[in-house]
């Protein structure tokens, strides 16, 4: 069994995207675990605020074929193919770790938004404080503790998971 976590982002129907993603990844996943959901504004670009959250679970799928999986259920909601990386979306699953495993393919581990991004890391630290990454070398908790950006800010927004 592989620990796995999960950012999930939307800024286009926000809650009804969310929503269908955690429908999805519940019925492929165990011991599942879902942080608060977050609202941020857009990074990188202007567009409507974001919905973001984390989630953890279990699972015995392979690493290329889980990536498949987090791909095929973007396009299940409406994710393209030729959708801009700073760009609306209605769904944007990242796998941010698969165990320990630090590769560049068939996905980045560990993402490097985990660091970057106030979006990915609170609600990743809610869930998994004790969880160590592999190439920072510090728990998710640590890195948290000592993120600083400013011009990041979310908050928390009611949600209530299907």
């Amino acid at each position: 069994m592989a620990q796995i976590y999960i950012s999930l982002g939307s800024n286009v129907d926000k809650e009804h995207y969310i929503r269908q993603a955690l429908i999805a990844l519940k019925a492929h996943l165990i011991e599942f675990e879902h942080s608060s959901v977050y609202e941020s504004e857009a990074v990188g670009f202007a567009g409507n605020n974001f919905y973001n959250s984390a989630i953890g679970a279990q699972t015995q799928i392979p690493l290329p074929q889980l990536c498949q999986l987090l791909k095929q259920i973007e396009r299940d909601n409406g994710r393209t193919n030729n959708d801009k990386k700073f760009s609306p979306r209605t769904l944007d699953l990242d796998l941010l770790f698969y165990d320990d495993v630090v590769c560049d393919s068939p996905a980045q581990l560990p993402r490097d938004e985990i660091t970057k991004n106030a979006f990915v890391l609170q609600p990743l630290a809610e869930i998994a404080p004790d969880f160590y990454h592999p190439t920072a070398k510090q728990t998710i908790a640590q890195l948290w503790n000592t993120y600083n950006n400013p011009k990041q800010k979310l908050w928390k927004v009611e949600f209530t998971n299907p």
